[in-house]
């Protein structure tokens, strides 16, 4: 079974220099799983890497599409697996989209339409409870202990799937098989401390333009529902104020933070590492150990 290596974690956690490190150290090439990082002109709010920062590492599954066209997991699956089968060379997947990985890992089926976000909008009112009451009217034999009543975008893509198609959520068919052999690096950091990061990156990506970079795609009428784009279409439209722009993008880019560590703990086999800067030799050093041992049946080593 062929291996890859992921390196995942949080925005602003320091994944694109770890990824790059290791791709450097291994000779291997980097698949981007990042779900907003495919589109063109989604650049600072995607915090895609730059030249300098990729160092001469091959990078994949960036600025590969149009940001007024639709991409769904399934692209990215078949995409990235048609990468990592293409030579017997290590590839590493790096991004922080947990399902995007998940997808390429195990052998995940795909049945149901891609996602029609104006549920999101249809259904804004609606508390989770309500949404979910409303789940289990469409669909009574969804399986409870799969889909949540707090997993609202779980709930929703449920609901969607119900009513555009007749079928049930469960028609993404995931099996429990490996597709390959993998080893996930999940950087991760004391919360407060993350959350100072993340605070500077959302500063950081204002100063580099961050304004400029949406309100170009706003006025394309492009209205990307990433974080870091879709708080600021208020703002454009005079609902609110940039600082409170500001402040949501912050908000949200921490929930998401949250959410991603809890996706990686309960989905997959991950591999946890404190990524304090001050410790980054020695947190660098370990994966590189652990990961040896991975690999010594591989005939790389």
């Amino acid at each position: 079974m062929k291996k890859v290596l992921v390196v995942v974690g949080p925005t602003a956690v320091g994944k694109t220099k770890t990824a790059i490190e290791l791709a450097k150290h291994y000779n291997a090439e980097i698949i981007s799983g990042d779900s907003v990082a495919i589109y063109k002109r989604l650049d600072i709010g995607s915090a895609k890497p730059t030249k300098e920062e990729m160092d001469g590492v091959k990078h994949y599954l960036i600025d590969i599409i149009d940001p007024a066209t639709e991409y769904s997991v399934k692209d990215f699956q078949e995409a990235a697996r048609k990468i990592i089968d293409s030579s017997d060379d290590l590839k590493i997947i790096s991004g922080g989209t947990g399902l995007y990985v998940q997808s390429v890992l195990y052998n995940y089926e795909f049945n149901a339409s891609k996602r029609d976000f104006d549920y999101e909008e249809k259904y804004k009112d609606y508390s989770n409870d309500e949404l979910y009451s409303l789940l289990l009217e469409l669909d009574p034999n969804v399986d409870k202990n799969k889909i949540h009543p707090n997993n609202r975008k779980r709930v929703l893509r449920a609901i969607e799937v119900k009513q555009e198609l007749n079928q049930s959520i469960h028609s993404f068919n995931k099996k429990n098989e490996r597709v390959y052999d993998y080893f996930i690096v999940y950087l991760s950091m004391e919360r407060n401390r993350l959350y100072e990061r993340i605070e500077k990156r959302v500063d950081m990506m204002f100063d580099e333009g961050l304004l400029a970079e949406v309100k170009s795609l706003y006025d394309d009428k492009i209205y990307p529902h990433a974080i870091g784009y879709k708080e600021l279409l208020p703002y454009f439209d005079g609902l609110i104020t940039l600082d409170t722009a500001k402040d949501e993008i912050k908000k949200n880019t921490r929930h998401l933070a949250k959410r991603q560590e809890t996706w990686f703990k309960n989905q997959m086999d991950t591999h946890f590492y404190d990524a304090r800067e001050d410790k980054h030799d020695e947190m660098l050093k370990q994966i590189i150990s652990d990961i040896d041992r991975w690999l010594e049946s591989w005939k790389y080593i």
